[in-house]
């Protein structure tokens, strides 16, 4: 089956910089950029009755861009300084640089792990547990390895809900003729399904990033047949160029 129709479960990219137009030209694929989900912030009203004083830590976790803007946001609406000191620990490279989006990149101490794996995230975590606490920013629903993971090591930290996923309905009728389908978060498989309860996969291509995604496309029954990153394919891009030029034709 020839991949010509791709629907990406995300916003549509604010540049025309972005790699997904480049590959678009490259093998004469059409994008469509479709969030399954929907993501609200949590108002700072609602932050305030976890109890959580933000500026009481010495270091913060992130697993997701999300997570990043509502914790910048929320400190803003909180009217919290976040010190020059804060550590910032991410899931990988990507997500690590996102934070330039609010502040001076080189000028804090920012740790990730090459390979973007939870298990390795943890151990760097793990290697500046005695001198710090962690707050980890959190959907108000979540199945979060991350969090198994740190219980598992006994690791100290506090868990902050600061934003909440909802499931992005399609209207009655709308056109379903897609050859693959991105995923980004197991929310958003969870809202295909409930979109679509009688979905069969059949020829559809499925991709996903990340391992806990992976596993929600298993654990639902369906077919993956392409994951990222991998040590050749560190982003969804880098891996689906690759993934076109073996199997798009």
């Amino acid at each position: 089956m020839k991949i010509k129709k791709i629907l990406v479960s995300q916003p549509q990219p604010a540049t025309e910089k972005s790699p997904y137009f480049d590959i678009e030209k490259k093998y004469g694929v059409k994008f469509v950029f479709r969030p399954f989900i929907k993501v609200e912030g949590i108002s700072a009203k609602e932050f305030r009755q976890q109890k959580i004083a933000i500026q009481d830590y010495s270091a913060v976790v992130f697993t997701a861009r999300t997570a990043i803007d509502h914790f910048f946001r929320l400190c803003e609406e909180l009217r919290v300084s976040v010190s020059e000191d804060l550590k910032y620990f991410c899931i990988g490279e990507q997500i690590a640089l996102y934070l330039q989006k609010y502040i001076q990149y080189r000028k804090r101490k920012i740790f990730y792990p090459e390979s973007g794996r939870v298990e390795d995230l943890v151990e760097l975590i793990q290697k500046h547990s005695n001198d710090n606490n962690f707050l980890v920013s959190v959907s108000y629903v979540h199945k979060d390895d991350l969090i198994s993971k740190l219980d598992e090591n006994n690791i100290n930290y506090t868990k902050a809900v600061m934003y909440r996923t909802v499931s992005n309905d399609f209207e009655e009728g709308e056109a379903f003729d897609y050859d693959m389908l991105i995923f980004f978060s197991p929310s958003g498989i969870v809202a295909m399904l409930k979109n679509f309860p009688n979905f069969v996969q059949g020829d559809i291509h499925i991709a996903c990033l990340g391992p806990t995604t992976a596993r929600a496309i298993r654990e639902a029954g369906l077919r993956l047949d392409l994951e990222a990153p991998t040590p050749n394919a560190p982003s969804i891009t880098a891996a689906l160029d690759q993934y076109l030029k073996d199997n798009g034709k």
